[in-house]
């Protein structure tokens, strides 16, 4: 049985299933979403925590906020954080107050980067890559935890409402730099809150879950504020491309960084694990085994966004129509056409951030 999620480490969900039974999340139904995005369609986005909630305030056009964070500890970003923004994107167009916060004080007290440095690193390349990957700068609300008194002091607040064995059983240790690391996000999560409570959504992955039920248990405790627990929204793990762990920054051989130049790409494509069989005759008699391909999983997770064309690559594929490296050369071609596409927002984006609406403390 699972006990533990661990939001630090690299170790691939084996079993979604058990991760729902035993942490009490709701199955994800994109049918109750309108317009459903790619990774909801195709169940890579797969549970959640009081979706029921913001579904009303969709359909009843009522207040609510989406959030997320920039930990800008990298020069690259990865393809979960895309995912993260694409989920982000898909509630500021349902009408979400949206919100970025860069967690400068977290990259200082668990990675040792410098505030000066986080905050160079935010503005030069991680909110820009932010926006080229979809989300509205003119509809989002920014701002560094380091200059935020309210969600420090509300940190301190929080504190006082967690025992230090509720910590260890959420996050497995309790060393201070994730405990100052968690307090901190509790703020954040509820700070779109403050003024006037409202329900506000999460859309993370599977390996945040520990800060979103922190941040539900203290919020609980803390009846006298009225705010509302946050919901929130869960996708699987890009695995790496070994299939062995999931896509993780400090693990390069194994992840597609966003940016990565043509070549670097497609040498990794190329080494990818795939479901080709032992020979080409093997492979074109009994077909690909497609759920253990890593190839497939880009295609599905990211680079193919027709319902119907990613149809007919899977029955290629499996029925063995299509060999591993043809599957490996498609990919190729898409995730480079992508590159080329991010980069070119991502320097328009560059040009916009002086005129991005940060909060002002």
């Amino acid at each position: 049985m699972t006990k533990i999620i661990d939001p630090y480490g690299s170790e691939l969900v084996k079993d979604y299933g058990n991760i729902i039974k035993n942490f009490g999340l709701e199955i994800f139904d994109s049918s109750t979403f309108p317009k459903p995005n790619r990774i909801m369609r195709r169940k890579v986005v797969f549970a959640g925590r009081d979706l029921k909630r913001i579904t009303k305030c969709i359909k009843e056009k009522k207040p609510f906020y989406a959030l997320s964070g920039i930990m800008p500890t990298n020069e690259t970003i990865h393809l979960g954080n895309k995912q993260v923004v694409e989920n982000l994107k898909y509630f500021q167009e349902q009408g979400a107050i949206t919100f970025i916060l860069v967690a400068d004080l977290e990259a200082q007290a668990a990675r040792g980067l410098s505030l000066e440095e986080g905050k160079k690193r935010a503005l030069e390349f991680h909110i820009p890559a932010y926006i080229a990957l979809g989300l509205d700068p003119k509809k989002t609300i920014f701002y560094f935890q380091s200059e935020n008194k309210e969600v420090i002091h509300f940190a301190y607040e929080t504190a006082k409402k967690i025992t230090l064995n509720e910590f260890k059983a959420i996050y497995g240790s309790a060393d201070p730099g994730r405990i100052i690391s968690a307090v901190t996000q509790i703020g954040d999560i509820v700070y779109p809150q403050f003024k006037e409570p409202m329900p506000g959504i999460i859309p993370v992955g599977i390996d945040q879950d520990p800060h979103i039920r922190l941040t539900r248990d203290v919020v609980n405790r803390m009846k006298d504020k009225k705010f509302f627990s946050p919901s929130s929204l869960y996708h699987k793990y890009t695995p790496s491309l070994d299939g062995k762990i999931k896509m993780s920054k400090s693990k390069p051989l194994s992840c597609i960084n966003i940016p990565e130049d043509e070549k670097s790409v497609r040498k990794k494509i190329m080494r990818a694990k795939s479901g080709g069989r032992a020979t080409l005759e093997e492979h074109k008699k009994l077909g690909a085994e497609v759920d253990k391909c890593m190839v497939f999983e880009l295609l599905k997770q990211h680079l193919v966004e027709d319902d119907k064309e990613l149809e007919q690559i899977f029955k290629e594929y499996s029925s063995g129509k299509m060999s591993a490296g043809e599957i490996k050369q498609l990919a190729c071609e898409k995730m480079v056409s992508f590159m080329k596409d991010f980069n070119k927002k991502l320097e328009k984006a560059k040009k916009q951030v002086d005129k991005l609406n940060f909060v002002k403390f």
